[in-house]
């Protein structure tokens, strides 16, 4: 399966504890995809890239979106130049999508990886990428669409059916579809190194008490 720079993938749920947000932001379950957990506003902290560049922004700075499409279009003109004479390239595609996500252009992010999905249909990272680009921009029931679609091609997936959890959790309100989607996890991938199991397990507790105390999730899905 090939592999390509992940963005951030879901933030959390709305009043989520501070440690859980520290424990869902460890998690990686597969080499190269980091799944980066950022609550979504409208002015958010330049990343380190950006900090470093004296022209963009400096100590710390908090840039607009405005701001940060300006930079994600700066970033993205050398690949959209050689998508030019390659538009089918995979690879550019997906760089592309990774530039515009990381920048929050959600839309724009999706779709690149969609024309991605396109001529690579077969290619699991590129739906979840996908996915996560629709759900950050909002559209969590288009963002399980293309997870459902990615665990028909590969129902073992470790971050399709991460991420189907997170989906149900958190944009909808479902604890008991995300325990199936991450006991589906654990079952169909017993190689799961001992702190990330660990971590979907703690997930998982965390669902399992929102169902023994409904007004858990009151503000999850909104």
């Amino acid at each position: 399966m090939a592999m390509h720079a992940a963005p951030a993938l879901i933030p959390p749920p709305r009043g989520l504890a501070g440690k859980h947000v520290v424990l869902i932001a460890a998690v990686c379950l597969v080499a190269g995809l980091a799944t980066g957990f950022v609550i979504r506003g409208s002015r958010i902290p330049a990343p380190a890239a950006v900090k470093a560049n004296p022209h963009a922004a400096s100590g710390g700075h908090m840039l607009s979106l405005a701001e940060m499409k300006q930079i994600a279009d700066r970033q993205a003109a050398p690949l959209l130049d050689k998508l030019k004479s390659d538009p089918n390239n995979v690879t550019l595609l997906a760089q592309v999508g990774t530039v515009y996500h990381t920048t929050h252009q959600f839309a724009q992010a999706a779709a690149y990886y969609q024309r991605a999905v396109n001529v690579a249909p077969k290619d699991v990272a590129l739906r979840t990428k996908l996915a996560a680009s629709l759900y950050r921009g909002g559209d969590a029931d288009a963002a399980l669409v293309v997870l459902a679609q990615a665990q028909a091609i590969d129902g073992k997936d470790a971050n399709t059916l991460f991420n189907i959890g997170m989906i149900k959790w958190q944009g909808k309100g479902d604890a008991r579809g995300a325990l199936a989607a991450w006991q589906r996890l654990l079952k169909t991938n017993p190689q799961l190194g001992a702190e990330r199991k660990a971590t979907v397990q703690q997930l998982m507790a965390e669902a399992q008490a929102t169902l023994a105390h409904p007004r858990g999730m009151e503000g999850v899905g909104r």
